[in-house]
């Protein structure tokens, strides 16, 4: 259920990569429950702008709020000042990601792949992160897998541990890179049911994604980039049926 309550509010960002500039002036405002996908073409900055959300790239310009906090900065007066890692680490603990690749631990299983954080960060008991653990891996379709080892998995298979284990550490947020990018055509649509299920909680999501079909079904409003730049934001109908921007157009005629 969406609330008017801001969980992101980004204004004027801007994100170089030397003589590059990656994000030219984003403006982007998500509201608590809502579901906002991110598409546009490759190189267009949208991993870029998930990576600046919750400061796994810092900022050359703008400011970017998640649930009311600065994150990774505090502010004295006009100035503001780059927060410690290790602070930055505590201001992340409310946002999840979920990246490309699975980047589970391969000497771990299934089980100690989710719980080690809840312990080690969240001071858990050895047992409440594993009932919570266990919870989760039923929760996407896993709950048999607690003592396999990421390689004896299929993609499909490892991506729905990576959710489960951004899960753990109770998020308010949830962000998404290509979630189903390096997923074989027919392990998409298992990650993709376990993220319709996280909309239909109510879970406040940032997703990048080709994925229009989903997109379609969970979007509450789609956002499109290119060059650095939000051109056109809107419901799926709205861009489908009456783009605005050339650009938009151009692109949706490449992939629908």
């Amino acid at each position: 259920m969406m609330s008017d309550a801001l969980a992101i509010h980004a204004t004027g960002v801007v994100k170089k990569y030397g003589g590059t500039t990656v994000l030219q002036g984003i403006d982007l405002d998500v509201r608590a429950g809502e579901v906002v996908c991110v598409i546009g073409p490759s190189g267009s900055g949208k991993s870029t702008l998930l990576r600046c959300i919750n400061h796994l790239e810092s900022i050359d310009g703008g400011a970017i709020s998640v649930l009311g906090n600065r994150i990774g900065y505090r502010q004295n007066g006009s100035r503001l000042y780059e927060l410690p890692e290790r602070l930055i680490a505590r201001s992340r603990l409310k946002i999840g990601m979920v990246f490309q690749q699975f980047n589970l631990f391969p000497h771990m299983s299934v089980l100690e792949n989710i719980v080690e954080a809840p312990i080690g960060v969240l001071g858990l008991s050895k047992r409440e992160a594993t009932e919570r653990a266990r919870a989760l891996l039923e929760r996407v379709g896993l709950g048999d897998r607690s003592t396999a080892f990421p390689g004896e998995l299929s993609g499909g298979q490892q991506q729905r541990v990576a959710i489960a284990r951004a899960l753990a550490m109770q998020p308010e947020i949830m962000l998404f890179d290509e979630p189903t990018s390096a997923l074989d055509p027919e392990m998409v649509h298992e990650v993709l049911d376990v993220m319709r299920g996280l909309a239909k909680d109510g879970m406040t999501m940032v997703i990048v994604t080709h994925e229009l079909g989903f997109a379609r079904e969970a979007a509450d409003r789609i956002v499109v980039m290119d060059d650095g730049r939000v051109i056109e934001e809107g419901t799926y109908a709205q861009l489908t049926e009456n783009p605005q921007h050339d650009r938009t157009r151009a692109f949706l005629s490449r992939v629908l």
